[in-house]
Parts: structure tokens; C-alpha cells; sequence
């Protein structure tokens, strides 16, 4: 669905200043998976969503969507690729919804926009989220988590492939974000649709299948998702314990060789930020990092 190779995004602040908000980043996106993105703040986790939404264009570097290229899509393509292609859903309800009309006029605006009009679909979508009964509710008789369940049917309102949520559950609780990742999930599973969620809750990392680690506009690591399964044990277990989920973290090699270091890691062996040397040796088939000060003399 998604393919990302040396992406790099420059931003001009003036004539003088530039800040590169992704360096080189390399991304593979399956269709039909739901993808978690984590990272800093700066780090380019929303550049790159707005990349992928055609909302921006990259600088340099590889970005297909879709089967679609969006570096070489004229402006008239680009339109149409956010209108068919792909769906949002933003943290603020105030760039998902329109607050005085009602959920399902929310959810027919797109539609209209399109020239696909239909009243039955966005009743349909409606009661996909759950919120058949909140069809003529205007939006200030509905709780932030229904406001956001009506937002991610907005997205899906045009059939798109490919689903962008940034930060959904940010503006809810922990209960709430809870149900809407579950929602995503039900979604994904029932559709087909691909999902990419940028998200700071470690709490719903958690639950996906792969989470991707962006740090100073590259990949830095992958956390994938391992199940244990308790025929793998001497261990009796009920249904419900009957597998263990755990995840475990795989750094990004790039093509040239290029790896990201966690700054936890390199702080327990004594590397400063002063330092930009390491050893790095290759011994009964592991691959050893060393900092030299504690191998000379």
C-alpha cells in the first residue's frame, strides 16, 4: 500500500533558513494492516502522515501510495487522490466536523463534495461506528469520543484505501481511547482497509501488529507484535491466558548500512554528546558496539 524510500522533506522558514523535517526515511506499508507511528515531537511523524495524505509533497526521495506516485501526480490528480484515496481523522473534532450540521450531514459533506451523494450510505456508516441512534444529533449533544466515532465515518464516507488518523485519541480517555482503537480494528478487519495511526499512547501501541519508531526524520525501529502461545509451555492455562502478547523492538538498518541507536543505550556504555566514534567489532557471529574509551589502555 505504502512505500516510502529515502524520503526527504525540506522547509524553507525564509530566504536563509532550512529545516529538514525527514531524512531519508524508508517505509514499507502492507495492504489491509493497521500500523502504528511513534516518535518526539519534531521528529516527523505528521510530516510524514501530510505526505502521505497529499496534504504535502515530499522534497526528494520515493513516496507510491496506492500504486500511485505523489511526486509525479499534477495538482487536478492530487485532488482527486484526497478525495478517493484516502480518509483522516485529527485529533481537534474541530478540522473533522462542521458543527452545525448533524452527524449524518458531517458525514454526507464529503460525498456531496465528490458528486456521489447518498443519504442511505452515511446512515450506514453511521451505525458501522456505532452511532445509529445519533444520526440527527447536532454536535454539541454528542461526548468527544462520539464526536470522533462520527469523524472516522467522515473519512470513510468516499470509500478510500487507505485510512490516516493523527493522534485520535489524544482529545479522550483512556476508556475512550480504548473503544476507538478497537473501532479501528473492527474497521480494519470488516473493510480491508489500511490504517496508519500516529500516536504518543504507548498504551495503544500496545495492541497493534507493528509499530514504527520514527527519530530525527529517519526510522529508527520497528516494535512487532510475538505471540506465545501456551502449547509452547508445560503451563495449564485458561482460555483467555492462553497466549501472551509481547512486542519486541528491531532497529532499522538502512541501504547504505545506516542504524539509529536508542539514546538509552548509548548513554549506558558512556557515549556523550561530544562523541561521534564508536567500535564496533564482529565476534562469534554478534555484532558488538563498544565505546572506545573502555578498550584503550
Amino acid at each position: 500500500m505504502i512505500t516510502c524510500e529515502n524520503l526527504v522533506k525540506i522547509y524553507k522558514i525564509d530566504d536563509e533558513i532550512e529545516v529538514m523535517a525527514l531524512q531519508g526515511l524508508d517505509l514499507q506499508v502492507e495492504k489491509g494492516e493497521v500500523m502504528g507511528i511513534i516518535g518526539n515531537s519534531g521528529s516527523g511523524k505528521s510530516t510524514l502522515l501530510n505526505m502521505l495524505g497529499g496534504l504535502d509533497r515530499p522534497t526528494a526521495g520515493k513516496l507510491i501510495v496506492d500504486g500511485k506516485d505523489l511526486l509525479r501526480l499534477s495538482d487536478k490528480e492530487l485532488v482527486k487522490y484526497k478525495l478517493e484515496t484516502v480518509g483522516f481523522v485529527w485529533q481537534n473534532n474541530a478540522r473533522n466536523l462542521i458543527p452545525y450540521l448533524t452527524a449524518v450531514e458531517n458525514v454526507e459533506l464529503p460525498m456531496l463534495l465528490k458528486g456521489s451523494y447518498k443519504r442511505a450510505r452515511a446512515i450506514e456508516l453511521l451505525k458501522m461506528v456505532d452511532l445509529g441512534h445519533r444520526i440527527n444529533s447536532k454536535l454539541d449533544k454528542l461526548s468527544g469520543g462520539e464526536q470522533q466515532r462520527v469523524a472516522i465515518a467522515i473519512s470513510l464516507a468516499n470509500n478510500p484505501s487507505l485510512l490516516l488518523a493523527d493522534e485520535p485519541t489524544g482529545s479522550v480517555d483512556t476508556k475512550t481511547a480504548d473503544i476507538i482503537l478497537d473501532l479501528f480494528r473492527k474497521l480494519n478487519k470488516e473493510l480491508g482497509i489500511t490504517i496508519v495511526i500516529v500516536t504518543h499512547d504507548t498504551q495503544l501501541t500496545q495492541k497493534m501488529d507493528r509499530v514504527v519508531s520514527i527519530r530525527d526524520g529517519k526510522t529508527s525501529s520497528e516494535f512487532l507484535r510475538r505471540t506465545i502461545h501456551a502449547s509452547n509451555t508445560n503451563i495449564d492455562l485458561d482460555k483467555e491466558e492462553a497466549e501472551e502478547d509481547t512486542h519486541v523492538e528491531l532497529a532499522v538498518v538502512d541501504r547504505t548500512g545506516r542504524i539509529q541507536l536508542p539514546r538509552e543505550y548509548l548513554d549506558s556504555i558512556g557515549f556523550t554528546q561530544e562523541d561521534n566514534k564508536l567500535e564496533v567489532k564482529f565476534e562469534d557471529g554478534k555484532i558488538i558496539i563498544l565505546n572506545p574509551e573502555d578498550t584503550q589502555g
